[in-house]
This record gives structure tokens, sequence and C-alpha cells, in this order.
């Protein structure tokens, strides 16, 4: 049933275990299915989380159903400052896939696309542990 939904994975803010106005919004607007992970880093930036795919490491996160995916994407990109606002963005939405229990799933994630260097790694990968 997965594969025929819109999907978007989370690890930070807007995880089911987060209690922040947006995870909230998310979790009126669309169905969690589930965790999965993917691989890469989730490195700490402030008092947000920021994944970096790689060939190391596991990140753990929500898989969400979207029920209207255009308008959640819109909002999202919104708040994850990868739409509207100038150049460079912190962040870019990408299709990833996600390995869960039932098997891998094409989802939107949202990417860090910021330097790195000097912020903390998030060791085993979970923004909420």
């Amino acid at each position: 049933m997965k594969e025929k939904m819109v999907l978007l994975f989370v690890y930070g803010t807007l995880r089911v275990g987060f209690d922040g106005p947006m995870a909230r919004w998310l979790r009126g607007v669309a169905q969690a299915v589930g965790q999965g992970h993917l691989t890469g880093c989730l490195y700490c930036v402030d008092d947000y989380p920021a994944f970096v795919p790689g060939e190391a490491g596991c990140v753990t996160g929500d898989l969400f159903a979207l029920r209207d995916p255009a308008m959640v994407l819109a909002k999202l990109d919104d708040y994850e400052q990868c739409s509207e606002w100038p150049q460079p963005h912190e962040y870019r939405r990408e299709r990833v896939m996600v390995m869960t229990s039932d098997g891998p799933f094409k989802a939107w994630a949202y990417i860090y696309a910021d330097d790195t260097s000097g912020l903390p790694l998030i060791v085993g990968g979970d923004f909420l542990h």
C-alpha cells in the first residue's frame, strides 16, 4: 500500500515523538505510517538536525503518507527555507530510498545543503535520542 502513496521521511523537529507546532501540524495533515532509516549522517545545527546522505551511518526517522502532497510540500518547503527564500538554501528537497521493515520505499526528504564542518555529529543518527 505504501508504494502508491506520496511519502515524506522526517528525521528531526517534524518527527512523531517531537512536540513542536510544525510536528503537530504535520500529524494533522498527514498519516504516520511507520519508522524508517536512511544511510548518511545527522548533524546538530542549533536546536535542529541536518541530514547529509552518505555511504556510512544510519539516520532514523518517520514516514508520513501525504493526503494533499502539493499543499503539504509547499508549506514544508517554506518551513525548511528551500522555496521562496534567497539562495543559497539551507535545505533542498529530494526523493530518497528509505529502508523500512516492509522493504525500501521512495520518499521525499530534506537534505542539508550547507557545509557541515564544525557541526557536531548526532551519534547514532536519532535526533530524538
